[in-house]
C-alpha cells in the first residue's frame, strides 16, 4: 500500500468514526429524572400532615372527640385523597406559621386571612371562608355616646389586639392614615381572651374576624358589634413552596365540596345555632314539658330505675341535647333524643338511634358509665355534675381542670370549685401546659347549670303534681 492510499484510508476511517459518533449522539436522549410532586408524596405516605390552631373556630377536643370548622374541612379533604390526617397543634397563629416551616408539614390551617402583607410572604391555597374584621365593644356602651359608630369614634377608647395579627396590621394602617387610635398589642392573649376582656370591661374594644365574633357571642353576651373595619377578606390555608399540584387538587375538591352543599352544611353546623339557640329559654321549656315530654316520660322513668339515676336528670339531659326531638340530627351525625354518635350507639347496643326508647336507655347507660369514670374522691351530687361536664366536654378536660383547681388551692372534688377553673381551659397560659389542651371551659359550666335548671323545674312540677293529686 503506497503512502497516498494509506493516508486516504486513515482519513476515511477518521471520518467514518466521526459520522458514527455523531449519529449515536444524535439518537441519544438523556432520561430526565422526574421530580416527585408533593401530592404524590402525600398519597404515597398515606398521610396529610397539617398544623391546626387550637381555638374554637379552628380545632378543639370535646366529648365527641376532635372538632372545629377547619378541622372538619381539612379532614374532608384528607378523606377525598384517601389518606389519614395527622394533626400538629399550635396555640397561636405565630406558632402555627413557625411549625409550618417544618419540611414534613404540608398545610397550615389557622384561620389566617389573606392580607396583602401576608400574600407577599406565604403561598396560600384556595379561599374557603369570607370574613370581615369587626370592632367589638362592650354592650353596656350601646346606650352611651361612647359606643363607636365609625373609625373616628375610636379616639379615646381603650383598644387591645394581638401582636403580629391582621388586626394589628389594620390598626397601624389606620394610624398611618392619621386616625387617632390608642391601641395596645398583646403577644400572649388570643382573640378569644381579648373578647373576654371586652365582656368584663377591662378594655373597651378589640378587633375580631366576623366568624370569631359570631362563635364567641354565645359565651360572651356582653359583647356587641360596633362596625366593620375592613373589606371582605378571605381565609385560606398556607401551603409549602412547590405545592402547585396540591393547590390545584384542593381547588378542584373545594369547588365540588361547595357545589354539593357540604360547605353550607358545615357552616350551619358551627355558626347558625349561635344565633338561634338559647340555653335558658325557660318559656319554651315549659311549653315542651306539656307538648313533648308526656310521650317519653315513662321511658325516662324506666331507665332511671335500671341505672339508678334521677329520671328528671335524664329528661333534662335529653332536652338540652335534642329539645325532646327524636329525629334530631347534627352535622357530625349524632342523632336522637340523647344525641348519640354512631360509634357510641354501637358500643351501647343501640340499633336505632331515632327510636325514643333505645335512645333514652342508651343515653342513660352512657351517662352511667361516665359517672364511673369520675374519681372516687368526688361524692354525692358532685359526681353527677362532674359526669355531666364530661358528657359535654370529655373526661380528659375534667382531669385537667382538677389539676388547675389544686394549683389554685381549690377543692378539685366539688363542682362549685371546679366550675371556677373550667373557663381557664380557654386561656393559652393554662391550656398549653395541660395534657388535653384547649377547651371552651365555659360551655360545660353553662351546660351543667342549664341541665340542673331544667331538672329543678321538672322536680318542682313533679312535686306540685303529687301534691295536687293528694
Amino acid at each position: 500500500m503506497n503512502k497516498l492510499t494509506y493516508n486516504l484510508f486513515l482519513i476515511f476511517l477518521s471520518f467514518s468514526s466521526f459520522l458514527f459518533g455523531w449519529f449515536i449522539h444524535s439518537q441519544y436522549k438523556p432520561q430526565e429524572i422526574k421530580k416527585v410532586s408533593l401530592l404524590e408524596k402525600i398519597k404515597k405516605r398515606k398521610t396529610l400532615n397539617v398544623v391546626l390552631l387550637n381555638s374554637p373556630s379552628t380545632y378543639y377536643i370535646d366529648a365527641s372527640g376532635e372538632q372545629g370548622f377547619e378541622y372538619d374541612l381539612i379532614k374532608a379533604y384528607a378523606k377525598h385523597l384517601h389518606v389519614d390526617l395527622n394533626v400538629t397543634v399550635a396555640h397561636t397563629i405565630q406558632e402555627a406559621i413557625k411549625l409550618g416551616e417544618n419540611p414534613n408539614i404540608d398545610i397550615v390551617s389557622a384561620s389566617i386571612s389573606k392580607t396583602p402583607l401576608r400574600e407577599k410572604k406565604f403561598h396560600f391555597g384556595p379561599s374557603y371562608f369570607e370574613v370581615q374584621e369587626e370592632v367589638i365593644c362592650n354592650r353596656d356602651m350601646l346606650n352611651t355616646a361612647k359606643f363607636p359608630k365609625d373609625i373616628e369614634d375610636l379616639k379615646g377608647l381603650k383598644i387591645e389586639v394581638g401582636t403580629d395579627t391582621s388586626y394589628s396590621e389594620t390598626i397601624k394602617l389606620l394610624q398611618n392614615e392619621g386616625y387617632d387610635i390608642n391601641a395596645t398589642y398583646s403577644s400572649h392573649l388570643s382573640t378569644e381572651e381579648l373578647l373576654e376582656k371586652v365582656a368584663t370591661r377591662e378594655i373597651d374594644c378589640t378587633i375580631a374576624d366576623s366568624n370569631v365574633y359570631t362563635i364567641n357571642l354565645r359565651y360572651y353576651p356582653e359583647i356587641a358589634l360596633a362596625f366593620a373595619v375592613s373589606d371582605r377578606e378571605q381565609l385560606a390555608w398556607i401551603l409549602t413552596d412547590g405545592s402547585d399540584d396540591l393547590e390545584m387538587s384542593m381547588y378542584t375538591w373545594l369547588n365540588s365540596f361547595v357545589q354539593k352543599g357540604s360547605m353550607r352544611e358545615l357552616k350551619e353546623h358551627y355558626y347558625s345555632y349561635v344565633i338561634f339557640f338559647d340555653y335558658y329559654n325557660t318559656k319554651m321549656f315549659y311549653r315542651r314539658v306539656k307538648s313533648r315530654l308526656p310521650r317519653y316520660r315513662e321511658y325516662f322513668m324506666q331507665a332511671s330505675a335500671k341505672y339508678d339515676l334521677p329520671w328528671t336528670l335524664l329528661a333534662a339531659i335529653s332536652y338540652q341535647e335534642s329539645h325532646w326531638n327524636p329525629n334530631a340530627k347534627s352535622f357530625t351525625g349524632v342523632r336522637g333524643l340523647m344525641m348519640l354518635t354512631k360509634k357510641t350507639a354501637k358500643l351501647l347496643g343501640v340499633k336505632n338511634r331515632i327510636n325514643p326508647k333505645e335512645s333514652i336507655f342508651g343515653g342513660a347507660k352512657h351517662f352511667n358509665s361516665m359517672t364511673k369514670l369520675v374519681p372516687k374522691e368526688v361524692e354525692g351530687e358532685n359526681r353527677l355534675k362532674f359526669a355531666l361536664a364530661a358528657y359535654n366536654i370529655g373526661m380528659g378536660h375534667i382531669y385537667d381542670a382538677q389539676l388547675l383547681a389544686k394549683k389554685f388551692g381549690f377543692n378539685p372534688n366539688i363542682w362549685s370549685d371546679l366550675k371556677k377553673v373550667l373557663p381557664l381551659l380557654a386561656q393559652k397560659k393554662y391550656y398549653r401546659t395541660l395534657k388535653y389542651g384547649y377547651a371552651r371551659g365555659e360551655e360545660p359550666v353553662n351546660y351543667v347549670e342549664a341541665i340542673y335548671n331544667y331538672k329543678d323545674i321538672l322536680s318542682n312540677i313533679e312535686e306540685n303534681t303529687d301534691t295536687a293529686d293528694e
